[in-house]
């Protein structure tokens, strides 16, 4: 992706975490969503074109998404795409990767949070030498052949309860749309961001009110610099703190919230 396409990724992608960390999101539903609104993407040019005019303003582009997508898919996803839809795309093709890149991330949040990121790497790196060690399931998920259902039964039939909930979806949505790539080389992407994902850091920052974007991205950056490594920042709302961040990176704790300053002070008097 150029500069233009990458800037509004990146704001998706930063939009996306702080929705996956809110209490209630379901992470699998809204991949689903994201990856509903990639097929649409991918099969209407026309569309494409639309919501990508840089010469369209951006609330007319998200006007048209909101009227096609509002019935269909959830309200945090639409939401998602109405933010990238305004943002800027150097070319319509990059708008679809972003969608199908957010969608993955999704579910792969999902696999996070029950402890199963390294068992669903495994497994669609299994899952994606079988297929390319084997020529009838080549043809089978070949783009010529057709029946989509016919392609996604064939994938379950093939992993059944043998995976992770989250290989079998990542595998089944490599087969029924790989968008102009071979089957295994669409699971080699998918592998390629979990792996990412499982290399990240991730901050546990319990604050007393949301933090801006732009606090966000000073927080990852200070971060970042400390550990030398991205950050992912997870973040919790508590009012009881009343004010400063408990940031918490694997077993290091820092905490300058103010209520742990009062537990300081009333310690020191005590003693």
């Amino acid at each position: 992706m150029l500069g233009a396409s990458r800037d509004s990724l990146a704001a998706g992608q930063e939009r996306l975490e702080v929705l996956l960390a809110t209490k209630g999101v379901d992470p699998n539903g809204l991949g689903d969503d994201l990856f509903a609104v990639t097929a649409l993407l991918a099969g209407n040019a026309g569309l494409r074109r639309a919501v990508t005019d840089p010469a369209r303003p951006a609330d007319a582009k998200a006007t048209l998404v909101g009227r096609l997508l509002r019935s269909q898919i959830s309200n945090d996803a639409l939401d998602l795409v109405t933010g990238l839809v305004r943002g800027r795309w150097a070319d319509p093709s990059d708008l679809v990767e972003a969608v199908d890149g957010l969608a993955v991330t999704s579910v792969l949040y999902s696999a996070e949070k029950a402890d199963r990121l390294d068992s669903v790497e495994d497994e669609l790196f299994r899952f994606a030498r079988t297929v390319a060690a084997d020529v009838s399931l080549r043809d089978a998920f070949a783009a010529r052949t057709v029946g989509t259902e016919r392609k996604a039964e064939l994938v379950r039939k093939l992993l059944s309860t043998k995976v992770s909930p989250e290989t079998q979806r990542l595998a089944v949505q490599a087969a029924v749309a790989p968008r102009g790539i071979r089957t295994e080389q669409a699971l080699d992407r998918y592998l390629e961001a979990a792996a990412a994902r499982r290399r990240q850091l991730v901050a546990e920052v319990v604050a007393a009110s949301p933090l801006t974007e732009a606090q966000r991205e000073r927080l990852s950056t200070a971060l970042r610099r400390i550990y030398g490594r991205d950050i992912r920042i997870n973040l919790d709302v508590d009012p009881e703190v009343l004010g400063g961040l408990r940031i918490q990176v694997g077993g290091e704790l820092i905490d300058s919230t103010v209520l742990a300053r009062l537990h300081g002070a009333r310690r020191s008097l005590a003693g």
